[in-house]
């Protein structure tokens, strides 16, 4: 857009016909702030006129754009036809870059999490830590989307971040290689025989579908007697899919619902009356790192008392933001909408409480393998069970040893593996419970 030189009137005139508002909508908002609009203009032409170096009229425009969304809030930022693209590429699973996920605060670049497996992962950066410099360019000052395009590039190519993390006196430098980020939604695994673990790194379009599939593989591979769905780390993505694997753990019920002031955005979400894990004991674990969709569904079973919540309190990312076309290449990312889980909970800027806070922790077991027992004893008496079979003693080793790994590796799994036997021996030891299952086992009703 070029504009001839203007008086602040005539431009403050042109700005009000350009305004895509309808005759209904300003009269419901009331008459437009013209003074705060003349003073704009004013400004305007004063950069225009009097900036050290000439500025085209499409590009002050632009920052006047950007500079009306960073006020807003973290997550309401105007998209060009590349950023554009980039959400595309990260939302269906695979982009070119040092795999963070990142918001703006305080005109510095924050990480809200590392992807799994990406660059940013295996050097150690972690949710919280805020970006000072990008090869030695200050970040403040940057918009998230000047920043994002600076860290994206082609892959084999480096980049050095400098780093200011909570807690650590000085700030430090990070040198990264970029690589294919291939965004593995969802990996399930064994912890131990009837014990599974679904991993969600990210809400992608078919993560739903996805966890559905790794449930059913872990319930036709042998039975299912408790479930850890790790949502660590996990920066959020699309509300449906959210949605979606909540209801997989749910027998029907309200997930999530927004509030907003446009006509759409009060929507509410509800989960079907089938549960398909079959009401397998499950814990969800959430960390610092774990925001937006992880926390709606974090959120959704903490209401319905359908999983414990174990871990340290979540990131806070209560909000809704739509994607709002101006052009074929240029959008704007707005927010829209707050949402509330089923108890009518804001997240906002308050985060999920785990029911079972556990901190990250490096653990180690104390050796006890030299200790005398009773067995050892010269002429102790046999067990008068008689000999339980080297079988049993070796699976109880195997576990064992599978637990010790756990607790050095990752001490919050070990935690959620724990209270998931403890559920289950509770269970087998309660009358009430044992005959309920033998009824469902033999088909008595």
């Amino acid at each position: 857009m070029r504009f001839p030189f203007l008086s602040a009137n005539r431009l403050l005139a042109a700005l009000v016909l350009a305004m895509p508002l309808p005759a209904m909508a300003v009269e419901e908002q009331g008459q437009l702030p013209l003074d705060e609009l003349r003073t704009f203009a004013d400004v305007y032409n004063q950069i225009r006129s009097g900036y050290v170096e000439e500025i085209d009229d499409s590009t002050l425009l632009e920052y006047a754009i950007q500079g009306m969304l960073m006020g807003l809030d973290p997550h309401s930022v105007y998209l060009t036809e590349d950023a554009f693209k980039n959400l595309q590429d990260t939302t269906t699973g695979e982009f070119t870059g040092l795999g963070l996920e990142v918001g703006m605060e305080d005109g510095y670049v924050k990480i809200i999490s590392p992807i799994d497996g990406s660059p940013a992962a295996e050097a150690g950066l972690q949710s919280g830590d805020v970006i000072l410099k990008l090869d030695q360019a200050p970040v403040k000052g940057m918009s998230l989307n000047d920043a994002i395009d600076i860290m994206r590039g082609p892959k084999g190519t480096k980049i050095k971040l400098t780093i200011g993390r909570p807690g650590e006196s000085q700030p430090f430098d990070v040198t990264l290689i970029r690589d294919v980020i291939k965004i593995a939604s969802v990996r399930q695994r064994w912890l131990e025989p009837g014990y599974g673990y679904i991993r969600i790194a990210q809400f992608q379009s078919a993560t739903g579908e996805d966890v559905s599939k790794a449930l059913g593989k872990l319930m036709q591979d042998e039975e299912l007697k408790g479930l850890v769905l790790d949502l660590r780390n996990n920066p959020g993505g699309i509300l449906r899919a959210s949605v979606d694997v909540a209801g997989l753990f749910m027998d029907g019920g309200t997930v999530v619902y927004t509030e907003g002031r446009l006509a759409n955005s009060d929507m509410h979400y509800d989960a079907e009356a089938s549960d398909a894990s079959k009401g397998t004991p499950l814990v969800v674990l959430i960390n610092s790192g774990s925001a937006s969709a992880s926390e709606i569904v974090a959120g959704a079973l903490q209401d319905h008392g359908r999983a414990v919540v174990m871990g340290t309190h979540s990131f806070g990312k209560g909000s809704v933001q739509t994607i709002l076309p101006l052009s074929k290449s240029r959008a704007v990312k707005l927010t829209t909408a707050l949402y509330f889980t089923p108890n009518g909970r804001s997240i906002q800027a308050e985060g999920i409480e785990p029911d079972i806070m556990v901190e990250r922790a490096k653990v180690t077991a104390y050796d006890t393998s030299g200790r005398i027992k009773e067995a050892d004893l010269s002429g102790h008496l046999d067990n008068v069970n008689g000999d339980n079979g080297d079988n049993g003693n070796r699976k109880t080793t195997s576990s064992r040893k599978l637990s010790s790994e756990l607790l050095a590796s990752d001490n919050q799994l070990y935690e959620a593996l724990t209270l998931l036997k403890g559920i289950n021996v509770l269970g087998m030891r309660n009358p009430k419970t044992r005959e309920a299952s033998d009824s469902e086992t033999t088909g008595e009703s």
